[in-house]
Formats: C-alpha cells, structure tokens, sequence
C-alpha cells in the first residue's frame, strides 16, 4: 500500500458528511503553525506545501501535496495545535470535512478506518527512514532518503519513473541543504545512473 493514495477519498462520500469545497489563491495559507486541528484536507486540484521556518527566518518544507492528496490527517486525532503551515502555492480547490464530522464517518466505515491508520503508519515509516538519512552529512544520502520519501506517496508501478514535481531551491529547503550543493549532486546522481533528468525536471 503506498502513503498517500490509500487516502484519497471520493469526494462525493466527503460532501455527505459535511465536506465542502474552498477555493485558496496562490501564497493563501490554509492553516497557520498554532491553529487547532479543525478539518480533514483533500486537494481536488492545486498544490499545497506545509511549511514553518527557523529564528532566523529560514523556511523549511515538510512535504509538498498535489491533486487527491490529503494532509494534516495525523492532528484529526489528537486535541493539539497545527506544528507547520499550509500555504497553497498553486491556485487550489480543496474539499474540507469538519473533525466531527470526518471521525463519525470513521467510526462508521471500518474499512476506511484501517485505510486510514495503515496510511499513517506508513507515513510515520517512510518519515523515520527519511530523518535517518536527514542526519547524514552525506548530501547524496539526503538527496535519496528525500526521493524514497516523495516517492512513497505516489505510485511507482511503473518503476523508475517517478517525477519530482519540485524546485531545486524547494528541495535545498527540505533537505537543508544550499541550493548549489543540491544542484551539484543531483549532477552526481544522475551522471552515476541513480537519476535521470528531463526537461529540468527530476525523474526517479
């Protein structure tokens, strides 16, 4: 089972308990770092990244979600606030269902329940192996982890053909790194084989 497609809910079953859809400008926060918990997320189309930043004002990406793509689902569960923003970067329609709302449909439907813990088992998975490598001061090895990361939220039936739909200066942020050190090993990694690139565009 992959990370995030267990969890794409048809929208239609997401109105009948409450769900409704909101539109977001590009740049439009969705949720502050603080806010309380309130709804569950599904991106209908657009992009969304979540996001916080440092003393400094260095900004860090956690993960950047797409079309069918839902996020901040592990708060539903616990009376705490938001730890990151979500800022939409594309223009975004998004169907939102309150908190209520969403744990009743839950309790209602089992199987969707067990969708929902193994996808964020498999999220919380994926999350460890990617700090592991985050620790790294190998650049090529957070590079990797940061792929295997992106990746297990996608399909990759199709194998080596997974398409980072991401920036460079986006990536340097998720990793930590500066932006010339991830375009001179993404060099590296492609030259060897690992990855290959097309149109500017990473493919994995």
């Amino acid at each position: 089972m992959k990370t995030i497609s267990c969890m794409n809910i048809d929208d239609e079953l997401l109105y009948s308990y409450g769900g409704e859809i909101k539109q977001y400008k590009k740049g439009e926060i969705i949720y502050r770092e603080g806010d309380h918990a309130l709804y569950y997320f599904q991106i209908i189309k657009g992009k969304v990244k979540l996001n916080n930043y440092d003393n400094e004002g260095k900004e860090f990406i956690h993960n950047i979600f797409g079309e069918k793509q839902s996020f901040g689902d592990s708060m539903i569960f616990l009376d705490k606030f938001y730890p990151m923003n979500a800022v939409s970067i594309l223009p975004s329609e998004i169907v939102r269902v309150p908190k209520d709302q969403f744990l009743k449909l839950l309790k209602t439907d089992l199987k969707l329940s067990l969708e929902m813990n193994a996808c964020l088992s498999q999220r919380l998975y994926f999350k460890a192996i990617m700090l592991q490598n985050m620790a790294s001061l190998n650049p090529v090895s957070r590079l990797t982890g940061l792929l295997e990361y992106l990746k297990s939220y996608h399909d990759d039936s199709c194998g080596s053909c997974f398409q980072v739909e991401l920036t460079r200066q986006q990536i340097a942020n998720l990793v930590g790194l500066r932006v010339e050190t991830v375009i001179r090993v993404l060099k590296k990694m492609e030259k060897e084989g690992n990855i290959t690139i097309e149109n500017r565009k990473i493919v994995y």
